[in-house]
């Protein structure tokens, strides 16, 4: 039994961060932003990834001057957000733009 627990212990420096492809940072955006669309409500840790999905996105040489422009949108959204008083009420209030920025990040894959 202890050679198990032994086993089972990671140390926090073992721990390897993944690498996604801006296709799959793409993917997650879109899914991020259409659950804020259907589901009208989100959580403060989305808004933080979002954050990080977009900075990371903007500073990628694949991802088209194109989309530059509604990455810095969504990056807007994501910090009012991220400190609105009420998270819920600021989502309802973007339903168009969210829609518009789903729609469009479709238009990628």
């Amino acid at each position: 039994m202890m050679i198990a627990r032994k086993q089972l212990h990671i140390k926090v420096k073992d721990v390897f961060h993944l690498t996604l492809s801006h296709r799959d940072q793409l993917n997650l955006l879109t899914d991020i932003l259409y659950d804020h669309q259907t589901d009208c409500c989100g959580s403060v840790s989305e808004c933080e990834q979002l954050e990080r999905l977009v900075k990371s996105l903007l500073v990628n040489p694949a991802v088209g001057e194109d989309m530059k422009q509604m990455l810095t949108d969504v990056y807007s959204y994501s910090q009012a957000g991220k400190y609105a008083q009420h998270l819920d009420d600021h989502i309802e209030a973007h339903q168009s733009k969210l829609s518009e920025w789903v729609d469009q990040l479709n238009t990628y894959f």
